[in-house]
């Protein structure tokens, strides 16, 4: 690719030259395993119209006429893993309830092993139910506990990923902060990682230190949760011209990590790798729903690393993949076909 490292560079479109080498590499996707551990959750949807307000309280009435349910928070990053090709191994743990029978019937629907989940009586499954009007939320009721692990959770998450790593090309954590992250477990994987020689890499979470994050080897945070990830503050680099390189420096010393690539919405991504920053612009042509287009980035991206990929070309490709589903409603995957279009069709 073209795309030149520097302090900052101007964000510069794809060639028709690169968009063929990323094309041509999709099929290398197939069959690479990417270990993704953390959160998962299962978000539901009950779609109507509204047409009145109720006469027992001063709220909408919704006539519903759909309802549909979709893989949540780490299981939407192993369906679009699936979706483009690689394979999942999810570890997480899930309640013994309703929620997680249809977690996992969904999971196994949409190319997701359900092998590595571990059971948890005493914490219920991640549920977060939205009700819509055609595309605008009135609510979202949430089901969940937000609390650590319990030592042996943590104990048999651990095994699980001691017992596995060696099969996988890469590993992920996603942090959502319902507690299966904890900086236990972010250590103890991270000293697995270094011996196996696997990299790691964290979608982490705003309520985080970054330091919580240390021993990783990439971060992905957008700009808001990089701030406070690093420690700073808004109004300090309100004026600051430089204020993006500022703060991935800041976040590559606090978490000691070499590479981070942090997501900008409409003005792209900045890659910092070492001592080189490289801009990446948006792809999106249409934008209705950015949720979950976080977790087809860290899919796409890790994918395109372990198929040979650099890392600004893997940032390329993910950042066409998200341009896929924000153009959707909801968490849902990015599929190969669309992809190809969808690179062959931007400008």
């Amino acid at each position: 690719m073209t795309l030149k490292s520097a302090s900052m560079t101007a964000n510069p479109q794809t060639t028709q030259v690169e968009k063929d080498l990323l094309i041509r590499q999709i099929p290398s996707l197939q069959g690479k395993k990417i270990l993704i551990v953390g959160d998962v959750g299962l978000d539901e949807y009950v779609m109507g119209e509204v047409r009145r307000i109720s006469p027992e309280a001063p709220v909408p009435v919704l006539e519903v006429n759909g309802e549909d349910m979709r893989l949540g928070l780490a299981a939407n990053v192993a369906q679009n893993v699936a979706s483009l090709g690689g394979i999942p191994m999810l570890v997480s743990v899930v309640g013994d309830d309703t929620g997680a029978n249809l977690l996992r019937e969904l999971s196994l629907k949409n190319g997701v092993s359900w092998d590595f989940m571990i059971v948890d009586k005493s914490r219920p499954t991640t549920r977060k139910t939205r009700v819509m009007a055609k595309h605008h939320h009135l609510v979202r009721v949430d089901y969940e506990l937000k609390k650590y692990l319990s030592e042996d959770s943590e104990a048999q998450l651990i095994a699980i990923i001691q017992k596995n790593v060696h099969l996988a090309d890469c590993v992920i954590i996603e942090d959502y902060a319902k507690g299966v992250i904890s900086r236990s477990v972010v250590e103890k994987i991270s000293a697995i990682c270094k011996k196996a020689q696997k990299k790691l890499m964290v979608d982490p979470h705003r309520d985080k230190s970054g330091s919580f994050y240390q021993g990783v080897d990439l971060i992905k945070p957008n700009y808001d949760e990089a701030v406070v990830l690093a420690g700073m503050d808004f109004d300090d680099l309100r004026d600051n011209p430089n204020k993006v390189i500022e703060v991935g420096r800041a976040l590559q010393k606090v978490t000691g990590a070499t590479e981070v690539v942090l997501t900008r919405g409409k003005d792209g991504m900045t890659i910092f790798s070492g001592d080189h920053v490289t801009e990446v612009p948006t792809y999106a042509l249409k934008v209705f729903d950015v949720t979950g287009a976080g977790d087809t980035v860290i899919a796409a991206l890790s994918l395109g690393l372990v198929s040979g990929l650099s890392l600004v070309q893997s940032c390329v490709l993910a950042n066409y993949a998200a341009g896929v589903v924000v153009g959707k409603v909801g968490c849902v995957p990015c599929e190969v076909p669309e992809l190809i279009d969808y690179i062959q069709s931007v400008n």
